[in-house]
C-alpha cells in the first residue's frame, strides 16, 4: 500500500530541531501570585537526557518524567499552543474547572503573540519550543509529561465550558479506556469532505461501523493512563494510528458525546489539514494492514511496553 507520509514525516522533522534549540539555555521565570484555589504556575525546565532512560534519545526523551513518589493528579488536561492569545486565557479557565484536581498543560510552540505569558499566569503548566512542533504533537509532548489518571486533550483555538468536558472524564472514570467525540461530520450533502470519508473508512476497517466518523482525530476526548501506555504517547502525534492502535488493543473505545467542533473550528488552513488528515488515516491503515491477521484477527502478540509497534 503506497502511504502519503509527507505531512507526518515533515512534523516530526521537525521535533528534533525543536528539543535542540530548547537545550542551548534555560529560562527562569518569576513566579506571580495566583487567586486562591488556583495552582501555581510551574515553568517546566528540560532536564538532561540520561534523566529519561525508558527513550534514550528518542520521542520524549528531554521531557520531565513523573517522579515515582508523585501522588498522580485526577485530570491532566493538554493543550498545545500556537498563537492563540485571543483565546487561550478562556479555554485554560475551562480546563482548571474541570475536576478539583487538576493540571493544564500548555504545549506553547512556534508563539511569537505572547501566548506562554498568558499560559504561565493563568497557571499552567508550560513547555515551550520556540519553532513550530508541527500539527497534533504538541498533544504527544503533553501527553508524555502528565500526571493525571485521566488525560483530557483540547485546542487552544476553541472555547469549549467545562460542563461539556466533564462527561469526558467521567466516562474514563467509570471504565471507558477512550471516550471519543460523537462528532462524525457533515454526510448528507453532495460533496462529503475527505476527512469525514476517511474516518468512516478507517472504523469500518478496523470492525467498529459503530463508532461512525468518530475518531481521536477529534477533540475533545479523553482516555484513561491504562490507553496511554497501551498505544504509547508517540502515536498521539498521529491521531487516527492511536486511534488503529487502541481499537487493535482490545480498549473500550466508545463515543460520549456530540460537540460540534465543525462550527467552532477556525477556517484558516483547513484545505491544507486535509490532505495532511487524509495521509494520517493512510498511515493508520498501513500500519492496520501490516499487523492484521488473516481472517481479521489482530496479532495482538506484537504488542509491547509503549505501544505497539
Amino acid at each position: 500500500m503506497l502511504v502519503d507520509r509527507k505531512g507526518t514525516s515533515a512534523r516530526r522533522q521537525g521535533l528534533p530541531k525543536a528539543r535542540k534549540g530548547l537545550r542551548k539555555r534555560k529560562k527562569t521565570v518569576r513566579r506571580r501570585p495566583v487567586a486562591k484555589g488556583r495552582p501555581a504556575p510551574e515553568t517546566v525546565s528540560v532536564p538532561p537526557p540520561q534523566t529519561a532512560p525508558e527513550t534514550s534519545g528518542g520521542f520524549g526523551a528531554d521531557l520531565p518524567l513523573v517522579s515515582a513518589g508523585a501522588e498522580p493528579l485526577a485530570v491532566s488536561v493538554v493543550i498545545p499552543v500556537k498563537n492563540e492569545s485571543r483565546t487561550l486565557r478562556r479555554v485554560i479557565r475551562e480546563a482548571f474547572r474541570v475536576d478539583r484536581n487538576t493540571e493544564v498543560i500548555a504545549v506553547v510552540n512556534g508563539s511569537t503573540d505572547g501566548s506562554e505569558r498568558i499560559a504561565r499566569a493563568c497557571g499552567a503548566r508550560v513547555i515551550v519550543f520556540r519553532k513550530p512542533l508541527g500539527h497534533d504533537v504538541g498533544r504527544a509532548i503533553g501527553a508524555k509529561a502528565a500526571r493525571g489518571r485521566v488525560l483530557l486533550f483540547v485546542d487552544a483555538d476553541m472555547v469549549i465550558p467545562a460542563r461539556r468536558l466533564r462527561p469526558f472524564v467521567d466516562a474514563v472514570l467509570h471504565g471507558v479506556d477512550v471516550a471519543l467525540n460523537d462528532y462524525s461530520g457533515p454526510v448528507r450533502k453532495m460533496r462529503v469532505h475527505g476527512v469525514v470519508l476517511a474516518k468512516y473508512a478507517l472504523n469500518a476497517l478496523l470492525g467498529r461501523p459503530d463508532l461512525a466518523g468518530a475518531s481521536l482525530t477529534a477533540v475533545p476526548h479523553a482516555m484513561s493512563r491504562r490507553a496511554l501506555e497501551a498505544i504509547g504517547a508517540e502515536s498521539l502525534s498521529v491521531p487516527p494510528l492511536a486511534h488503529a492502535k487502541a481499537i487493535c488493543a482490545g480498549l473500550a473505545v466508545k463515543r460520549i458525546c456530540r460537540v460540534n467542533v465543525g462550527a467552532m473550528n477556525p477556517r484558516r488552513g483547513r484545505r491544507s489539514l486535509e490532505r495532511l488528515i487524509v495521509g494520517d488515516h493512510l498511515e493508520a491503515i498501513d500500519w492496520w494492514t501490516r499487523h492484521a491477521e488473516p481472517g481479521g484477527g489482530y496479532g495482538m502478540q506484537t504488542m509491547g511496553s509503549g505501544g505497539m509497534p
